[in-house]
């Protein structure tokens, strides 16, 4: 696997758009719901002061891609990440996440952060009152049906706040975060 700068062909875009919209479709359905918006998101990740990624096998096919852009001071943010569906939990998106944190700490970001939403009852923090004992249900998270939260925690990314009703009410936003730098 090969994990390069993301190129800015036509051909390339379509495919990452593409996968963009498969990878969400399941759990956020209404991110990207037309390929004209999920192209528009992946040329936004061309934009001065963005990292556009790629992660590419033997023979150049695309398995996944993440952006990253500076958010303030010396945080950067993580957005978006996806990896085709047949070629999940094979290290792909590890590796992208590894490289983008290279990439930050190269252009002196200290800390990545990230949200990962919890539209459709995947954690415990969904669907109750986060308002009452915010911290306490934070601390007692429970991963329900696969929600990738930990998948970043074994990244070493830790839970910094939650957005409660970010998505509507009982649907949050799980903020994540780690220095890099």
């Amino acid at each position: 696997m090969q994990i390069i700068d993301t190129p800015q062909d036509d051909a390339t875009i379509i495919v990452i758009a593409t996968m963009l919209m498969d990878g969400f479709r399941e759990h956020w359905p209404e991110a990207w719901e037309t390929l004209e918006e999920a192209i528009q998101e992946v040329k936004e990740s061309f934009e001065e002061g963005r990292i556009s990624r790629l992660a590419l096998d033997g023979d150049g096919m695309i398995l996944g891609w993440i952006g990253g852009q500076h958010f303030y001071a010396e945080v950067w943010e993580l957005h978006p990440l996806v990896v085709r569906r047949e070629q999940r939990h094979k290290g792909i998106g590890r590796a992208l996440v590894t490289d983008l944190e290279a990439q930050v700490r190269q252009r002196g970001g200290i800390t990545l952060m990230l949200g990962t939403d919890d539209e459709d009852n995947m954690t415990s923090l969904s669907g109750v009152d986060l308002y009452n004992d915010l911290w306490q249900h934070v601390a007692n998270i429970k991963n329900l049906r696969g929600h990738p939260y930990e998948f970043y925690q074994r990244l070493g990314y830790s839970i910094v706040g939650v957005v409660p009703d970010a998505n509507g009410v009982g649907k949050p936003d799980i903020l994540m975060a780690k220095r890099v730098g």
